[in-house]
């Protein structure tokens, strides 16, 4: 908190704050009071267990005070470097490491760190707050700026329970929401005036409130070349991340499915928990596992089980439990979730907490960096059709409609009008006129109203390249992966439970932006680049598997059946219907005589029914 205008730091308004989110740090708490400038902090002991560790953290000289979560895993290197710079540290925690990092380097610490954060520091020297949120955003930072105070929290029910925001929905934001499923995609939020602070950001904020934020980090700042033999390099990295991730002093655990990442994550684990251990006894390695009986993954995981040696604990939800769980996830997530996937991602974190684990490996963001998700194929064919290797691009096409049972013909011309409205879309007036037919599309849709429409940015957004590389790096920066990170941080710092992310170390990621389009994709694979990388490190069964999963649920078929009844109250309440953006009855039509609905449409429901829900909660 930091106030302006002759307001001091308010030690009863620090208290709630952290208060509302002691899920995350239900170690320890702390504050800090110097006039105008106040934290409020809630520690989970991950380093240095012992009260050393301490936040609010403040350096020998006094003059740097600072909130941090988050982690830097290569704080050893780190603490080696100050100390020859001739530091000392009391502690051996990293909160300690990077204190010392900011006062030798000042700002540019931050291209020294790798790992996860958020944090603010007090520089009492510069009288200014410094902060920063890491390379991709894996650690959650809020800002909302008052008349006459500012308040930086980890989550948003922080900035609530303290008293001075009054809530309003931006309903920009919710519109993008319901009408195109859009989710974290802008640093704007569902609560109008708090926003997130980017990830690769820092900022500085000046005691008379006057502010400013730069970008420090960004993967437009690479270009691919050609790079020999990267394979390797690749598996070498990924390894190293991994190595780096088991720094701890609790328990490490992994989430399991039957996929390449998690695969990957876990044999990985195993090969380097026996080389921390020196070839002793260790406990047994820890993996949680999602079962659903319509996407049965089990023989895969039994392969991965029998190489590590893993110990599996195995959770499945009931249509009602997951339904039943929904208002606490939204509680905790604080904004509506993309599906029912991320119900199941909160029961496995809890499932980890009660086995006493505190810190949980997981694979965010190999799809998005790697080329995992089905729609890149039509982005890889594009690319190389963009490039004149047509020949290329039907053996390609061919190989595809081989497995998938399909016709290359369909598949090239398609991909061709695909590259051809593209050319089109480079002209404003095209674009004009395409945004007058979408617009008039979204007034005949007959779920919503038009005072719902009239909120979406109408503005032209320009012209976006679907290059490969291009399409791979807003996954990575727009969506889907930062509404992915905002679900992963919450399910498990819900529980007390720290998730970290191999796949997100930015060297790995630097490396994979480096290498061309053409190697990330090849015939039926995606992810060709990983899977070659992987050779020899996890079983052919799963680095041979061309479908993906992930951890699937079956809430779209739930909807229209054993949880039609709970759906239909919602979309039929008092509150949807003086809400006065919906047709109710078109949705209620939907479900009429128990007819099939199509998945899109099922979640479409889903997103309505979850708005409601979020408003009824975060409204008590």
């Amino acid at each position: 908190m930091l106030g302006l205008n002759g307001r001091e730091a308010d030690a009863a308004v620090l208290r709630r704050m952290a208060q509302s989110i002691a899920h995350r740090g239900p170690d320890d708490s702390g504050l800090y009071l110097d006039h105008q400038v106040g934290f409020g902090f809630r520690r989970l002991a991950i380093l240095d267990l012992s009260p050393t560790g301490h936040q609010p953290m403040c350096s020998e000289d006094g003059q740097l005070v600072i909130v941090f979560n988050g982690e830097i895993y290569n704080y050893i290197e780190l603490r080696d470097e100050l100390r020859a710079a001739g530091y000392s540290f009391r502690s051996t925690s990293d909160t300690e490491v990077l204190l010392a990092a900011y006062r030798e380097w000042g700002p540019e610490c931050l291209g020294r760190l790798n790992g996860m954060w958020a944090f603010v520091i007090h520089d009492r020297r510069r009288d200014v707050l410094f902060g920063a949120r890491d390379r991709f955003g894996v650690k959650p930072l809020f800002a909302h700026r008052g008349k006459d105070y500012w308040l930086l929290a980890s989550e948003v029910k922080a900035i609530l329970a303290s008293g001075f925001y009054v809530r309003e929905t931006n309903w920009q934001v919710a519109a993008d929401f319901l009408l195109h499923g859009k989710l974290d995609e802008t640093p704007a939020t569902f609560y109008a005036g708090i926003e997130q602070v980017p990830p690769g950001c820092a900022f500085e904020i000046r005691l008379d409130g006057t502010s400013r934020q730069w970008t420090y980090w960004s993967l437009s700042d690479i270009e691919p070349e050609p790079l020999p033999d990267v394979e390797e390099a690749i598996a070498e990295l990924l390894e190293g991340a991994v190595r780096l991730r088991l720094r701890s002093d609790v328990p490490v655990g992994v989430c399991l499915s039957g996929g390449l990442d998690s695969t990957a994550i876990i044999c990985a684990m195993a090969r380097n928990r026996g080389a921390l251990t020196g070839g002793q006894a260790a406990p047994p390695l820890l993996a949680f596992c999602y079962h659903d009986a319509a996407f049965d993954e089990r023989p895969f995981i039994a392969d991965t089980l029998s190489q590590t040696r893993a110990l599996l604990k195995r959770i499945s939800l009931t249509p009602q439990a997951m339904w039943d769980s929904l208002a606490e996830v939204l509680r905790f997530q604080d904004e509506p979730i993309v599906s029912g996937a991320p119900i199941a991602g909160f029961h496995l974190m809890k499932l980890a907490a009660s086995n006493g684990v505190k810190v949980v490996l997981n694979g965010q963001g190999s799809d998005e960096v790697f080329a995992g998700y089905s729609s890149y194929f039509d982005d890889y064919w594009y690319t190389l059709l963009r490039g004149a290797r047509v020949a290329r691009a039907w053996h390609e096409m061919r190989a595809y409609a081989a497995e998938h049972r399909t016709n290359a013909g369909y598949l090239f011309l398609y991909t061709l009008a695909h590259l051809l409205h593209h050319q089109l879309r480079r002209l404003r007036p095209y674009r004009s006129v395409a945004r007058t037919r979408r617009w008039r599309r979204l007034k005949e849709r007959r779920w919503f109203t038009p005072s719902l429409i009239d909120h979406l940015d109408a503005s032209d957004a320009g012209y976006e390249e679907p290059h490969l590389n291009a399409v791979l790096r807003r996954s990575v920066e727009r969506a889907p992966l930062p509404h992915y990170l905002r679900l992963e941080d919450r399910n498990s710092m819900a529980h007390g439970v720290e998730a970290r992310l191999p796949f997100m170390d930015y060297r790995l990621v630097s490396l994979a932006f480096r290498v061309r389009a053409d190697r990330k994709i090849q015939g039926v694979w995606n992810k060709a680049l990983l899977r070659q990388a992987l050779r020899g490190r996890i079983p052919d069964s799963v680095r041979d598997r061309a479908e993906k999963m992930g951890f699937p649920t079956s809430l779209h078929s739930w909807l229209t059946s054993a949880l039609a009844e709970p759906l239909r109250d919602i979309l039929a309440s008092r509150a949807a219907r003086e809400r006065g953006i919906y047709n109710v009855q078109e949705m209620l039509s939907v479900l009429q005589n128990n007819h099939r609905v199509e998945p899109a449409t099922a979640l479409r429901l889903f997103h309505v029914a979850e708005f409601e829900l979020w408003h009824s909660v975060h409204s008590d």
